[in-house]
């Protein structure tokens, strides 16, 4: 073989070994190292300002997108709720948040309070002092005098355990007790299938 065939045999081994780079070694990953999304592969959805996911289709009208913003909406409002109902701290209103008031909760619903049956018992007064019978209007009175006297006298001690039981176990706390103390009494006074957010303690349970 001549030597110019030689020199373009041996150009061309050595441009085809230039061209293959070996592979870089694995990076050696710190114990515990979680791989990001991206190197496993996984594409992540993004959404637009209006909160639509790129990846679905563009509403065809401006009625498709109202329907779909009234859709997304709805969906939102019923998880709020339910997270409400579940004492989900990311749904409460800014009058059930923190621990004093969760402890609050389970104060009340751990008992039967009087206050609970304030309101059959309001109806039943309304209803009787209606009546022009001088007996059962005198007798809706009485009752509607003791309601009223039980309902003070058991919010007088809701109030002396919700005392007890924030100065026991949140001794540091910037709640005002009279906050706490009207919180109380007044879930107290709410039907208990009706409270929001609902009852994670059964009755009789220890607090």
């Amino acid at each position: 073989m001549s030597p110019l065939f030689r020199r373009k045999s041996n150009d061309l081994v050595a441009d085809a070994t230039s061209s293959v780079t070996p592979e870089e070694p694995d990076v050696a990953r710190p114990k515990g190292y979680t791989p990001s999304k991206k190197e496993l592969g996984v594409v992540t959805p993004k959404r637009t300002a209006q909160g639509r996911r790129v990846q679905d289709p563009a509403p065809a009208s401006r009625k498709e997108a109202y329907k779909q913003l009234r859709e997304r909406q709805k969906a939102e409002r019923l998880e709020a709720n339910e997270g409400m109902r579940n004492g989900d701290e990311r749904y409460l209103l800014a009058r059930d948040r923190g621990p004093e008031r969760s402890l609050v909760r389970d104060l009340v619903d751990s008992r039967r309070t009087v206050g609970s049956y304030f309101i059959g018992g309001a109806v039943i007064v309304l209803i009787g002092s209606s009546i022009a019978i001088p007996a059962v209007q005198l007798a809706s009175n009485l009752l509607w005098a003791g309601l009223a006297l039980a309902v003070f006298v058991d919010s007088i001690f809701i109030a002396r355990r919700i005392k007890k039981l924030i100065k026991a176990r949140f001794p540091q706390t910037t709640q005002k007790l009279g906050s706490l103390y009207f919180y109380g009494i007044m879930r107290g006074l709410t039907f208990r299938r009706m409270r929001i957010p609902k009852p994670k303690v059964e009755l009789g349970a220890s607090v």
